[in-house]
């Protein structure tokens, strides 16, 4: 049996890879590959003595020993798998539970999209050492809260992951890299895109590399947000930037990185409340709304079995995120999909009511208290019945009261903010099922990008952006 992790999982073209490897075997070498909606093999090392080293707790430093690998210069920006292997190993795949670390290559924002990984999430559900945040989770005086060690195998891929099996892809689990990331790259590589790559801890560590793009995206479950990460986005936006979240239950809980960020804290729950919630007063008081445009709160959960909807309601069939799809004002898409696009955990923004009979919705009233931004669209809406297995309190509502949905939404604040209000995108997406998501998510792509094709070329205003976008995709589609 052979586990390992990075000594930091993000690196630059031409660094040293440090691996930290525990094996029974005499002898191992190592793999690397790309990932590019199929594993593409780069080089592999020569072998090396192998050592078995102790298993630790989830929240320590495993200190496992150290291998260096001098990466080659001339690597692209992507998200890697090096594959740890001995005498006689199968294989590789990109949903192994052992046997395999990941990695980011970064870039020098040559092009202008980048796509982060979420490290904090899968490691706040990395179960290696008997612990995470959501069993027998190591606890932290100060901060207070749960520890969780960065330096442990797991956290995207190579370790075990708690939590329930998905009813719809029970060979990849949910919070790996596999389940949601791995679909949507080989989606965005299938179709020409060529993004870089970063992680949260990199965000976290230097917010100003984000000055070098002008689209960032997030995918599928990106739950866990350090102060300095969301500060250094919602400024990102703040100076012109866009975002797109084809992702939900976002930003719900604050981390606290420590120890030269090699682990992180968080408090969930104790007499006084979770101290490092996001939105409430008694947490950091500050509403993920105010990011994204949606949140939890407003949307819901459906962990387990199959689940049902009624599929995204179109809200604005004229905005350009439509355009080419044929979809009509109530018409809805997305409930006949494998998963249903809605779900496992849906964001929304606040509603007043839905009416079913249209297929229409409206905004609460009192939606700007709860952090949404002004001048927030809603392009579709998906209501969450009573059969969710979450629906969870917020400001003026019990748990389960008042309208609960899963809401696709834009807003522009300096920048642009897109939000698909869902975690199970990338899923329909990366199964080619429903080509008005594939419309959809190249109009979303293209229209932030500005059809900005050039290195740090100028990014037009906002006011004037979203005109040339609109323009350009409604001619494409009538083209079409």
């Amino acid at each position: 049996m052979i586990h390992g992790y990075a000594a930091s999982a993000s690196v630059w073209p031409g660094q040293r890879l440090v691996l930290h490897v525990s094996t029974d075997a005499t002898r191992f070498r190592v793999g690397f590959y790309r990932w590019a909606g199929k594993l593409v093999h780069m080089f592999t090392s020569s072998w090396v003595d192998g050592e078995r080293a102790c298993e630790r707790g989830a929240d320590q430093d495993w200190q496992w020993p150290a291998y260096g690998f001098a990466l080659p210069a001339g690597w692209p920006s992507g998200a890697y798998i090096a594959h740890l292997e001995e005498p006689g190993a199968g294989a590789p795949h990109v949903a192994l539970r052992d046997a395999a670390v990941l990695f980011v290559v970064r870039g020098y924002g040559a092009v202008r999209l980048l796509y982060k990984i979420p490290l904090a999430t899968y490691n706040a559900y990395n179960f290696s050492g008997g612990g995470c945040y959501y069993a027998n989770p190591p606890r932290s005086s100060n901060p207070p809260g749960a520890r969780l060690s960065f330096h442990r195998p797991g956290g995207g891929v190579g370790g075990p992951t708690f939590g329930a099996p998905d009813y719809y892809d029970a060979a990849s689990p949910r919070q790996t890299f596999a389940h949601w990331d791995a679909r949507f790259i080989g989606w965005l590589l299938h179709k020409g895109y060529t993004p870089e790559f970063c992680t949260d801890l990199d965000i976290h560590a230097d917010p100003g590399l984000l000055r070098d793009y002008r689209l960032l995206l997030s995918v599928g479950h990106d739950e866990y947000w350090s102060e300095a990460m969301r500060d250094g986005v919602e400024g990102f936006i703040g100076r012109g930037g866009n975002a797109a979240f084809f992702s939900a239950n976002l930003c719900w809980w604050r981390i606290h990185l420590v120890d030269g960020a090699s682990a992180m804290v968080c408090h969930q729950g104790g007499p006084h409340g979770a101290l490092d919630h996001w939105w409430p007063a008694s947490g950091a008081g500050r509403p993920e709304d105010a990011l994204a445009g949606v949140s939890y709160r407003h949307g819901g959960g459906w962990w387990d079995g199959p689940r049902e909807t009624a599929g995204f309601a179109v809200q604005d069939p004229d905005h350009w995120i439509f355009a080419g799809t044929g979809l009509r004002r109530g018409e809805c898409f997305g409930a006949d999909t494998i998963p249903p696009l809605a779900g496992y955990e849906c964001d929304g923004a606040p509603l007043a009511a839905f009416d079913h009979a249209s297929g229409l919705a409206s905004l609460a009233p009192d939606a700007r208290q709860c952090g949404t931004p002004a001048g927030l669209t809603l392009l579709a809406a998906c209501p969450l019945d009573a059969r969710w297995q979450e629906s969870p309190l917020r400001e003026t509502c019990a748990a389960a009261g008042g309208v609960h949905a899963a809401t696709m939404s834009i807003f522009t604040r300096g920048g642009t903010v897109f939000s698909a209000g869902t975690t199970d995108w990338a899923q329909v997406l990366g199964s080619g099922q429903d080509e008005r998501v594939d419309t959809m998510t190249g109009n979303v792509i293209d229209g932030l990008m500005g059809r900005c094709a050039r290195p740090h070329c100028t990014a037009e205003s906002p006011e004037r952006e979203e005109t040339s976008i609109a323009t350009t995709l409604l001619t494409k589609a009538a083209i079409q």
